[in-house]
């Protein structure tokens, strides 16, 4: 064997074992996958209108802790899909502020879904618009941050 030729044999391994890591690197940091990994974020939550005594509620049946009028939680950059279920005796229309959302006119039994897309912080109010606006409750939309992000496949293993 000619040194040329052993040369050209250890360039070729070497040439191996760097196309191996950078493969490797690439597949690491999830660049390479059969099947989509991200869905749609969202936040379901299913509230009821009660009529309690004379007096308007909202009570929580999914999503919410279940005391009258609750304060309802998402996040921004996440659908937040909220569906209102009327149980109450007379007809509500629930309106959020801020979002300038509202549920159809619901007769009691029906029910209605509204879908936001929040984009900001802050709290809202919402309430019963039947003919005038019945302050009811808050939503609150909040920014949730990963405690630590991503480094790379290198800093990772560090």
């Amino acid at each position: 064997m000619k040194s040329n030729d052993k040369v050209l044999i250890i360039v070729a391994i070497l040439g191996g074992i760097l196309a191996l890591i950078v493969i490797v690197g690439f597949v690491g940091q999830g660049n390479v996958r059969h099947v989509t990994i991200f869905w749609q974020e969202k936040v379901e939550q299913t509230v009821i209108f009660e009529d309690i005594d004379g007096y308007t509620q909202i009570r929580s049946i999914k999503g919410v802790g279940g005391e009258p009028n609750p304060t309802l939680l998402s996040r921004t950059s996440f659908a937040y899909i909220l569906t209102v279920i009327n149980n109450g005796t007379t007809n509500h229309r629930l309106y959020i502020d801020g979002f300038n959302v509202q549920t159809d006119l619901l007769e009691p039994g029906e029910q209605d879904t509204i879908t936001i897309y929040p984009d900001k912080e802050g709290e809202f109010t919402y309430s019963d618009k039947r003919q005038d606006k019945v302050p009811l409750g808050k939503i609150k939309i909040i920014s949730v941050v990963p405690s630590d992000g991503f480094q790379g496949i290198w800093r990772d293993l560090i």
